[in-house]
């Protein structure tokens, strides 16, 4: 095969592959986004009386790596011991965090309330928290071991 037909089949086949390269990396980087569990802030500042105050300053926050605003109608967050809160209508904007107080309260875009009287992440010991979808797909899981340090970057 003479060298200028081994230089036209080469490129035949390197430019096809230079053209699809931006669309693969773009497809790469949009199934990268999602919901994960962003942070725990596990231990509420003071002594544990079960105070409503007290019980929103304890909370899970979800974050969206997404271009796009994600639904999260359905979705649960469920701890160790099986307490659940499960998400009614609502859509985490595109690049947001949405913290869930353990309390009660009045939800808006940024924070939501589980209506709880009693604590749910554990300040000692080891504990997991589980977001799932609408359908039950665990998305993301984040376990820690409770100490001084109150909260958990997951």
């Amino acid at each position: 095969m003479s060298t200028v037909l081994k230089f036209v089949l080469a490129a035949a086949l390197v430019i096809p592959a230079l053209a699809v390269a931006p669309r693969f990396m773009h497809s790469v980087a949009d199934a990268a986004c999602g919901v994960s569990i962003y942070r725990i802030y596990y231990d509420s500042p003071g002594t544990d009386t079960g105070a409503n105050k007290s019980l929103n300053a304890e909370w899970i926050q979800l974050r969206n790596s997404c271009a796009k605003g994600k639904s999260l109608s359905g979705w649960t967050i469920k701890d160790a011991a099986g307490a659940r809160y499960r998400f009614g209508t609502y859509t985490l904007s595109a690049g947001g965090k949405v913290k869930v107080h353990t309390g009660k309260g009045s939800n808006t875009s940024t924070d939501r309330y589980w209506g709880k009287s009693w604590y749910v992440w554990n300040n000692t010991g080891k504990e997991t928290a589980k977001l799932r979808n609408s359908a039950g797909t665990v998305i993301d899981s984040c376990s820690y071991t409770g100490s001084s340090a109150a909260n958990v970057y997951c």
